[in-house]
């Protein structure tokens, strides 16, 4: 099909409108405005506007922000929530203690926000600079040159049918060539994980490990409502065993963003995210805060936890790897907007001086961006934070304690590094696992899968190839139900995998509900055998997500 594709020349693609590419974007832009020369700088997105399929909690840090727009406030940035208190609880099934808030978890300063509304913002000031962006285009493909350098990339085609030919609306994908092309796709990117595999960029640093956020909006009693309260949880409903813990931040407009996160190196087959969302909601210190009030939005997303031991080599020939594709999140802060818009900036200074002069021809390697990044902010802070997740495989509270060690004694500076493991190769078997009994949702604080879903304003075209792909068809029966009793009807926080039977209970198969998925990328990450591949859908499907 390539040879019906149109194609367009640029000096730089950006692929991926979130905090790291619109930075990246604009950076070039003020470069050039300093230097009184210009580049051609475009920006794909595949959500169908910008912001769409941006989710976050968010706290921000506004450093990077500070950086590239001294003048944000002037300009109207929507951080309108000064953080002003900060709390650090551990649970029990029904009581919440206090504990010392860890110095990383320290907000003053920081503003709660919509991530999603932040992206929206940099993207009018992107459009103001002259940068081309495209909502609804999704990167479908990577396009190399005959010396194997990147060329740029394609757009996916539209209006291909289920069976994989063209229906009467086809209309070929667009080739966008470029000298650089700098990607930014965010946690588990399809494209940039296959340059990983291409180019062997993760063959000297440990295997990135993840987890899943899910986070519902809601609109509360004006009563109960305290804009700058800022709160995270560890403990109950999770077992010590597993890592995650849970936030509420009071936004403006009497609206609070409550969430959930679960670390995917969790054992236990039966386990479910969402249910274990639901469940927090109903603990005698949250319950109230929600009662009366009304859920606006819900959403979930990968987010990397892997940090400074699993950052990947960044650069290849004819491009490089921004912000969360790369796993910039620093995991103690529980932040990553800051750093991610950083390394787009730093990824941007560097293309800028291997582009000013026009003499770059293809292949362009922009070693001066890993430098730049360690001469950053950014190296020096993942660096410190380095030990603080994996200290948690041995348990919760000997996470905790480590934590406190490794921070106040070494500061972040301990004669070692603690590695990672594969989420993947995690679980146990289930007939070594306890079923966990999750209690039905009440239709007022706990919610189900599908009406969650329809909150999410999901959708993509029905007449479509499937987005979500099995390597080998026999997998889900015959290993992950027999063994681990079909994990993917619960790691999914969107209802997509599902076992169905024949009346009688026999003949299991898998169906999967392409329909409701949330491009969290969760089944990517944690099916056992990585036999589930997410390839991106036509673009502008997926979730819409407002103020999230």
């Amino acid at each position: 099909m390539s040879t019906e594709r149109e194609s367009m020349e640029c000096d730089v693609v950006v692929v991926g409108a979130g905090p790291s590419g619109l930075a990246a974007a604009i950076r070039l832009k003020q470069l050039c405005a300093e230097a009184g020369t210009d580049l051609s700088v475009v920006v794909l997105e595949k959500g169908a506007e910008v912001g769409a399929h941006i989710l976050s909690g968010a706290v921000i840090e506004p450093r990077a922000l500070n950086e590239l727009f001294p003048d944000w406030k002037e300009r109207g940035a929507p951080l309108n929530t000064p953080a002003t208190d900060d709390r650090f609880m551990f649970l029990t099934a029904k009581g919440a203690y206090r504990l010392p808030n860890p110095p990383q978890m320290n907000n003053h300063g920081n503003y709660i926000v919509s991530l999603g509304n932040v992206c929206r913002w940099l993207g009018e000031q992107a459009t103001e600079l002259g940068i081309e962006i495209y909502p609804g285009f999704a990167a479908a493909e990577v396009l190399y040159h005959d010396d194997g350098s990147v060329k740029g990339i394609a757009t996916g085609d539209m209006g291909i049918g289920k069976d994989g030919e063209k229906t009467a609306s086809y209309q070929p994908g667009m080739e966008l060539h470029a000298k650089v092309t700098l990607f930014g796709e965010g946690c588990r990117g399809s494209l940039t994980e296959g340059l990983f595999e291409r180019f062997a960029l993760r063959e000297d640093c440990d295997p990135q490990t993840y987890g899943i956020g899910l986070k519902e909006l809601w609109e509360v009693d004006p009563a109960k409502h305290k804009p700058g309260t800022i709160v995270h949880t560890v403990g109950w409903p999770l077992d010590g065993e597993t890592y995650g813990g849970s936030f509420l931040y009071h936004l403006e407009d009497n609206q609070v963003s409550i969430g959930f996160v679960v670390g995917l190196d969790y054992k236990n087959p039966f386990l479910s995210p969402f249910e274990e969302f639901q469940r927090f909601k109903q603990h005698p210190s949250v319950r109230p805060l929600l009662e009366g009030g009304r859920r606006i939005s819900y959403g979930a997303r990968a987010l990397n936890e892997g940090g400074f031991q699993a950052i990947p080599t960044l650069v290849f020939p004819g491009g490089a790897i921004m912000g969360c594709g790369a796993g910039f999140l620093n995991v103690p802060k529980i932040k990553g907007s800051h750093t991610a818009m950083k390394s787009g900036m730093l990824a941007a200074e560097a293309a800028f001086a291997a582009l000013k002069d026009g003499t770059a021809g293809n292949g362009v390697m922009l070693n001066d961006y890993p430098e730049r990044l360690k001469q950053s902010w950014v190296w020096d802070e993942l660096h410190r934070a380095r030990n603080i997740r994996p200290a948690f495989h041995l348990g919760l509270f000997a996470g905790i304690a480590y934590s406190a060690i490794d921070t106040f004694l070494f500061r972040g500076k301990a004669p070692w590094t603690l590695h990672h493991h594969p989420d993947h190769e995690s679980l146990r078997p289930a007939a070594q696992s306890i079923p966990i009994n999750y209690p039905k949702p009440d239709g007022t604080i706990s919610f189900d899968r599908l009406s969650s879903v329809f909150l999410s304003n999901t959708n993509h075209e029905e007449n479509q190839p499937a987005h979500l792909t099995l390597r080998d068809g026999s997998v889900p029966i015959d290993h992950n139900l027999a063994l681990y009793d079909a994990p993917e009807q619960r790691y999914c926080p969107a209802g997509v995998y599902e076992i169905v039977r024949d009346a009688d209970g026999s003949n299991p198969r898998l169906q999967i509900n392409a329909q409701n998925c949330v491009h969290c990328k969760t089944c990517d990450i944690k099916d056992p055998l990585q036999n589930i591949h997410w390839v991106v859908p036509e673009g502008g499907g997926g979730p819409v997500y407002p103020n999230m």
